[in-house]
């Protein structure tokens, strides 16, 4: 269910409002909704507006709930665990937290099933979900196995002192072996369920992607692509802006005969994050799934 919040706040000290505002009590990540509208002092606001000590901040947001989360004992591919995080290779097809119509099988049912109904008492059903991945990508994802952790990862992902690396085959060659793309991303206004990039970067939310050219392929390229944001169908989005969907893209793909049978191409290969107890920088990463090596094998014949 949606639960809308119309919120009033005093802002406690000088800063932006969105990092003012969390101290408070507002979880950081609702200021990146697409839901969210933020006036200061009656102005309407940015999250990075800056506020003053004193000033009145009004919010408007929706936040989904889930409610009637079961523990479902599913194998998850665990690559690291310690007291504070567990990292695993999230599969392809498998949804992350439910949502509208999809009430299990997902990754917060596996995580309540490992770790009791204290793991997910405060989380609205979501236990430990730090970021998300689309139910069609597959690959490497953080979890927070407590509230400290959960709070330090979740400032890690806002600031964008993260590193994240996924894997893409997309469609045609590239002309020059790497590229920067920085758009900003809005909803479609003709499909309130797909996005589109705007050139002018002042519209939407501001987006930053580079990618490198890692192999040819017949009529299709594998790419390293780095997301320096963490916009919903970021890479997907961008990829279709400059001329290059993602192969099996069902929303901004293109049809290819040949490869009818393929599946949305895109893995989270890599992340690099700083342990939220230790201090000490992490890098984890997740094999190539057998679907890509199936294609890429296709398309190098």
């Amino acid at each position: 269910m949606i639960r809308h919040h119309s919120e009033d706040y005093i802002a406690e000290s000088d800063g932006r409002v969105d990092s003012v505002i969390s101290l408070q009590g507002v979880q950081r990540s609702f200021f990146s909704s697409a839901s969210m509208v933020i006036s200061i002092n009656g102005k309407r606001s940015k999250k990075s507006s800056k506020v003053k000590e004193g000033d009145s901040v009004h919010l408007e947001y929706d936040e989904e709930v889930f409610e009637g989360l079961e523990a479902e004992s599913i194998p998850l591919d665990i690559l690291y665990e310690d007291d504070d995080i567990l990292v695993i290779n999230k599969a392809q097809g498998m949804v992350v937290h439910p949502g509208a119509g999809v009430h299990n099988g997902t990754v917060a049912n596996a995580l309540l099933a490992m770790y009791g109904d204290d793991f997910a008492a405060s989380e609205d059903d979501r236990p430990g979900i730090v970021h998300r991945l689309d139910k069609d990508t597959s690959g490497v994802m953080v979890i927070a196995k407590n509230p400290p952790s959960l709070a330090e990862l979740q400032r890690q992902f806002a600031e964008h002192s993260t590193e994240k690396h996924y894997r893409a085959i997309v469609k045609g060659r590239f002309t020059l072996p790497h590229g920067v793309i920085e758009t900003g991303i809005e909803r479609d206004p003709k499909d309130r369920k797909k996005y589109r990039a705007v050139d002018d970067i002042s519209k939407g939310r501001y987006a930053k992607t580079s990618y490198d050219v890692l192999m040819d392929l017949d009529g299709y390229s594998l790419l390293d692509v780095r997301i320096y944001t963490g916009r919903t169908h970021q890479i997907r989005v961008h990829m279709k802006h400059i001329g290059h969907p993602i192969l099996g893209d069902p929303i901004y793909g293109v049809v290819d005969p040949r490869m009818k049978d393929a599946v949305l191409m895109l893995h989270a290969y890599s992340i690099e994050i700083t342990h939220p107890t230790t201090g000490e920088r992490m890098h984890f990463e997740a094999a190539l799934p057998e679907r890509f090596s199936k294609i890429i094998d296709k398309l190098s014949q």
